[in-house]
């Protein structure tokens, strides 16, 4: 049986290790950087970090939970789920912690993997599982280093940090400004968000559990909500009914959230809806109504001591910076080098954008299989469906490959080039073609880190395996 090494040990790795675990692969090895098992759910520990997908969802088809809280979870509760799933499945012993790989080479006949600390160890299969969320951006601002007080990313949150006599700026109003704002408002003396490009933001139909109801929600909620995120997704197309539904219903919630006519339009888009991030809250917008929180839109030209100055000329004193300025999402396996068949780099190969056959496998690297890879991410609905299908899928490549006694499985250009015209093309119709986000690649253009549309169009194509889309040897 192959050796099969997991770089990360998020849910995608453990996607990934669970799967071969229960079909007889045991020879299984997971490296991960960090003191602990979680990948996003263990580093963004940020007041009021939770997920927007319903718990039942956001969560393996074959591990329900009867101890969700609440329906959105919490990451404290997320985490745990997590590392409990990680520990009964086998992968929490087989997961080396501490361990930065810093590149991984293809030998000819296996992958030879170089960890930080100068070891090397080797795998017959690569499965780089880290993510598109995990390297943090912090913009380059005229005068950062000169600020003085804490400032730090979101999702390097101090431990026990206290704002309760801080004026506190966020920079920064997508995805995570929406969840840490209204947790700072009235825990800090005053609260500034700076904000460039405003979002369309859903109510968020959040419910405590009953602890009678915990152990049936997954039952009864999981098929509804994976229904309810295939017609989200519907959104994502400019043309849609679905559009103009979102349209309406995030118009509603702010006008009806927002009382003071001059704070509604600042925050009103004014691009198409799914251009960019669609955003869940309930609280956000009141949080901004208060006296004690104060938006800023104009534009940050530098910092300076113990404060913000934007292009208006107003300088704005603050005690504690806070970037909630997301991932870089284009850099896939940033940090890691990647060498594969004749020396051929992988971030060389993907100068103008990754790509790979149904996001995981690419051609001229034998043996590699990626988790959560390009055009794989998604607009709505939950990401563990699509990180199950993927799972499943490599499992059923090396099914085949030790079924045949071989040793290698590589995506053919041929199949690569196919796949990536069909999504490509499906993209271009999409709502993200509108504006720029962190879903195009900077240089290129394309869009490489979306899926076109909702779960079930991708677990459908990677249902089965289609031999002939790949050269085995």
């Amino acid at each position: 049986m192959p050796r099969i090494g997991i770089i990360g040990s998020g849910f995608g790795a453990i996607a990934v290790a669970a799967e071969f675990l229960r079909h007889g692969y045991r020879d299984i090895r997971l490296w991960e950087r960090a003191d602990a098992i979680g990948g996003v759910w263990r580093d963004n520990v940020y007041p009021g970090a939770a997920c927007d997908v319903p718990s039942p969802f956001y969560s393996f088809s074959w591990a329900p939970s009867g101890s969700w809280q609440r329906r959105y979870a919490e990451q404290p509760d997320i985490l745990r789920y997590l590392q409990a799933v990680a520990e009964r499945e086998g992968v929490t012993a087989r997961t080396r912690l501490g361990a930065t790989v810093v590149s991984a080479e293809w030998s000819g006949a296996a992958w030879t993997v170089t960890l930080e600390n100068g070891e090397i160890d080797e795998v017959d299969v690569l499965v780089p599982a880290v993510g598109q969320l995990s390297n943090p951006v912090i913009p380059a601002i005229p005068g950062a280093d000169a600020f003085g007080g804490p400032a730090f990313h979101t999702a390097r949150w101090p431990e026990g940090l206290d704002v309760s006599t801080e004026r506190v700026a966020v920079i920064g109003a997508a995805a995570t400004a929406v969840q840490v704002v209204p947790r700072l408002a009235g825990a800090a003396r005053h609260v500034m968000l700076f904000q460039r490009t405003p979002s369309y933001i859903w109510p968020k139909p959040d419910a405590v559990y009953p602890r009678w109801y915990r152990r049936f929600a997954s039952r009864f909620e999981r098929p509804f909500f994976r229904r309810l995120g295939e017609l989200f997704s519907r959104q994502l197309d400019p043309g849609a009914p679905a559009a103009r539904i979102g349209r309406a219903v995030t118009r509603a919630h702010l006008r009806l959230r927002v009382g003071d006519a001059q704070l509604r339009r600042a925050l009103t888009p004014d691009y198409p809806i799914g251009c960019r991030r669609i955003l869940f809250s309930n609280d956000f917008y009141p949080a901004l109504c208060r006296d004690d929180v104060h938006l800023v839109t104009a534009g940050i030209e530098r910092i300076e001591a113990g404060a913000i100055v934007t292009r208006d000329g107003v300088r704005h004193a603050a005690d504690v910076l806070v970037y909630a300025t997301g991932f870089d999402t284009q850099a896939f396996l940033r940090g890691i080098r990647i060498t594969g068949r004749d020396g051929a780099d992988l971030h060389e190969r993907w100068s103008e954008g990754a790509r790979a056959h149904l996001g995981i496998y690419v051609p001229g690297f034998p043996n590699l299989l990626l988790s959560y890879g390009p055009n794989t991410n998604l607009g709505g609905s939950s990401i563990i469906r699509m990180l199950e299908a993927q799972a499943r899928h490599m499992r059923l490549a090396v099914d085949r490959m030790v079924a045949r006694g071989g040793r290698t499985l590589e995506a053919t250009a041929v199949a690569e080039q196919a796949w990536d015209d069909d999504v490509q093309s499906h993209l271009a119709q999409s709502a993200w073609t509108s504006c720029d986000s962190w879903y195009r690649h900077p240089v290129s253009g394309r869009i490489t880190s979306n899926w076109p549309g909702g779960t079930d169009g991708y677990v459908a194509r990677v249902r089965s395996l289609d031999v002939a889309d790949f050269t085995w040897r």
